[in-house]
């Protein structure tokens, strides 16, 4: 972001807004993506999708100014919808529910173990060869993953139930009549504005506050997503697993707790000064950690309270409404709010121009929203713990009546 944003001469809310705008129609072609993750072929699915979010990462390498980066940043939105939905609908068939938090926890490693190969990679390429080749050689990956995700084999839908599930009751209507969605929903807007904040903005800020190189700060935001993303993943997993079985509300209770311990973790990262750089990088190692066990945690949870043939739209539902509501205005919001008060400190200072001291200074200022929302993402969770009990009860009632009326 960095080199882009000097390139182009752009904004912190200009930036943020790259980080905002894919958002957008991956969040609304998501529900269509849902249907057909619920009907068609999920590997043909993911694999098309797959071609166009890495084919259009690859093309911003040819970028002449900012609006050919908003479009490519739009296509990748529209390819990256299709990953949800199909995916967590084609694990949840893989393994019955006493499992499923180890292995949506495992899942979901993609989002810091990937994100932590771009950073590093991104900033040891960008400051040797320019970021444009460092955007080309993001998509070179699907070269190798769409041929191998077409060899393998789907599941039927519903094969790791112990119990038929009945497969017409596909209304929207009754997913969305389900308390603990609207709760995990609103839980998913907060989580995502701040990973989505994280993420775009975390290695500038390093840069800003601890004077690291483009390099130096894409390896340590790397540590950063590599070692908190993998340790709170693998922990959620194991715990969600083991405490779903003492209590049906056990997962969103430590979901709860997670997010509450974040609050501290990234008020410190924050508000380290200059020259604190390896207490920042272990605080933010704790907080992105305790916010990742989210995934593991919670996905798992959503897939208890809705049939198999209703997972694919019920992720897709989620994603919609989280995305709109909270992950698109993550970065916009964060860049805008840095914006601002870069402009305030650099008044406050008597000067009319408007240093790279003074953008640190904001940046800084904006990030601490993060502990903020990380307050309110614990309460939601506490909240959807106290309804997922009776959710749960509901759907196994559904799952017994053919039994029923068979007898």
């Amino acid at each position: 972001m960095e080199p882009i944003r000097k390139e182009f001469h752009l904004s912190d809310t200009q930036i943020g807004l790259l980080g905002s705008i894919f958002i957008w129609p991956y969040a609304i072609i998501g529900v269509l993506m849902g249907r057909i993750a619920d009907s068609g072929s999920r590997k043909k699915l993911l694999a098309c999708g797959l071609a166009a979010w890495a084919s259009l990462t690859a093309c911003a390498a040819i970028a002449v100014n900012y609006p050919v980066l908003l479009f490519s940043r739009l296509g990748v939105g529209l390819g990256e919808a299709t990953c949800a939905p199909a995916a967590t609908s084609w694990l949840g068939d893989l393994y019955p529910a006493g499992k499923r938090a180890r292995v949506l926890a495992l899942f979901m490693l993609g989002v810091p173990v990937g994100s932590a190969l771009a950073a590093f990679f991104s900033g040891v390429i960008a400051q040797a060869y320019g970021w444009r080749a460092a955007m080309a050689l993001a998509g070179a990956p699907a070269l190798l993953l769409v041929p191998a995700l077409l060899t393998l084999e789907e599941p039927q839908r519903g094969a790791s139930e112990t119990r038929s599930a009945p497969q017409a009751r596909t209304s929207v209507l009754t997913i969305l009549r389900l308390p603990t969605l609207w709760w995990i929903v609103a839980s998913g807007v907060f989580l995502n504005f701040n990973l989505y904040a994280i993420s775009t903005f975390l290695q500038a800020f390093l840069s800003r506050i601890h004077g690291l190189s483009l390099a130096s700060s894409g390896t340590a935001t790397a540590v950063i997503y590599m070692t908190g993303g993998v340790g709170g993943g693998l922990s959620a997993g194991w715990l969600g697993d083991a405490i779903v079985k003492q209590r049906k509300d056990g997962r969103m209770l430590c979901a709860a707790g997670a997010a509450l311990i974040a609050v501290p973790f990234s008020s410190f990262a924050i508000l380290r000064p200059a020259g604190a750089l390896p207490s920042a990088i272990v605080l933010f190692i704790l907080t992105y950690g305790a916010l990742t066990t989210y995934y593991g945690f919670v996905y798992s949870a959503i897939q208890d309270i809705v049939a198999p043939n209703q997972r694919g739209i019920t992720m897709a539902i989620y994603f919609m409404a989280m995305y709109l509501c909270g992950a698109s205005f993550g970065p916009l919001l964060t860049g805008h709010l840095s914006d601002r008060l870069a402009h305030r400190a650099a008044s406050l200072a008597g000067s009319p121009v408007v240093t790279e001291s003074f953008r640190a200074v904001g940046l800084q200022q904006a990030m601490l929203i993060i502990p903020i929302l990380s307050t309110a993402l614990a309460g939601v969770l506490y909240m959807g713990s106290r309804t997922i009990a009776s959710d749960i009860a509901r759907r196994e009632t559904v799952l017994l009546e053919p039994a029923i009326r068979a007898d």
